[in-house]
């Protein structure tokens, strides 16, 4: 039995059956396979992302190589600006943003002595705060950083992980690219229809709009994939640990294009994040019309995204020493492992485990 019908899921679900005789039962919550990277086309026919825009992108050949298998790929590689004042500039910060927002005239050895003469050493980088201060001073980090971190997670940077910020590198080249993986692409006809192709087999069974608790005591299975919540799984007998999660504003515009690139973001002055506009990433050509999406973090509703830092890692680890003691029952996943994975990331946990299951 596997719980959650998204990568995780569909992966091990695929690899289990493919040239075997196991049977597979996928279960979700939710109307639809999928899980966060689910997407439909709306009534403008425009292919839009419920949970959120999600940009394929890994370094992995065994990764890229697998999902070939299930889809053809559009190439794409992922632009974000940011509006500051009036302005709106690359993120990642790079030369044109410094450049642009001081209106200096700087070459990448300017740049690099600039950052080094703002910096603040840190004898020990702790959390997020630490992490951005200690590359490129306060005046970035107020500008670009702070408000966007405490928006999105309802803390202040220095009361998150240091590995929040590190995955948003600084360049002193004008590389704009938000991500410099070897493949970058998008799934040409979108995610719902990957792993709608992952879940094909006729070994597979899906049962949507059903919970783990729904049928667990009534259907035999040998084994458990759980893709879920790891506090829910036991009963949050340690207390529960916290998500971030989103709201959506959605609107369809009367237009061909409604801003320069796939996602702006907003790091002070509105109550939003980021806006999203769909054509970008999907590269669809709908005349006159188009599909944005607002997104305003909350802790209320699904749980998105595992909050990094020292008290959570430790109730975490509580909850760990308990799955260490469970037989037949796996935890694969950004829910289930509490990590702040990209879908590459949980691509790849899940062909881990599927290589220990079969060689146990």
């Amino acid at each position: 039995m596997i719980v959650g019908a998204g990568f995780a899921g569909a992966v091990l679900a695929e690899r289990l059956t493919h040239g075997s005789d196991k049977r597979v039962l996928v279960v979700d919550k939710r109307n639809h396979i999928g899980g966060n990277a689910y997407d439909y086309f709306d009534e403008s026919k425009i292919l839009v992302h419920k949970y959120g825009p999600h940009i394929f992108h890994t370094n992995s050949s065994q990764v890229f190589n697998y999902l070939s298998q299930f889809t053809k790929w559009r190439f794409y590689e992922h632009r974000t600006v940011a509006k500051i004042g009036d302005q709106l500039l690359p993120v990642p910060i790079n030369l044109t943003t410094v450049n642009k927002l001081y209106n200096f005239n700087f070459d990448s050895k300017a740049l690099r002595e600039y950052f080094d003469s703002v910096k603040e050493d840190r004898v020990e980088i702790k959390n997020s705060e630490d992490a951005v201060v200690s590359q490129v001073g306060w005046d970035l980090y107020e500008k670009i950083f702070r408000g966007y971190t405490k928006k999105q997670w309802g803390l202040d940077p220095s009361q998150l992980d240091k590995s929040v910020v590190r995955r948003i590198p600084t360049r002193t080249n004008t590389d704009d690219r938000y991500f410099t993986d070897k493949y970058q692409f998008m799934p040409l006809k979108g995610y719902t229809y990957l792993i709608n192709n992952m879940l094909k087999h006729p070994n597979i069974d899906i049962l949507l709009n059903t919970t783990f608790d729904d049928i667990k005591d009534t259907i035999r299975y040998k084994s458990i994939i759980y893709t879920g919540r790891v506090d829910e799984y036991f009963k949050f007998c340690y207390g529960e640990l916290p998500y971030r999660s989103l709201k959506f504003k959605r609107e369809t515009i009367n237009t061909d294009k409604f801003q320069p690139t796939g996602i702006v973001t907003y790091p002070n002055d509105h109550p939003y994040t980021r806006i999203t506009e769909y054509k970008h990433l999907t590269g669809q050509k709908v005349d006159n019309k188009t599909s944005i999406s607002y997104e305003f973090p909350c802790w209320e509703g699904e749980p998105f995204y595992p909050v990094p830092n020292a008290k959570n890692a430790r109730l975490y680890s509580k909850y760990r020493t308990l799955l260490k003691k469970l037989k037949n029952v796996h935890f694969v996943g950004r829910l289930a492992t509490y990590r702040y994975y990209n879908m590459d990331q949980v691509v790849a946990q899940a062909l881990t485990l599927y290589k220990n299951i079969k060689t146990r």
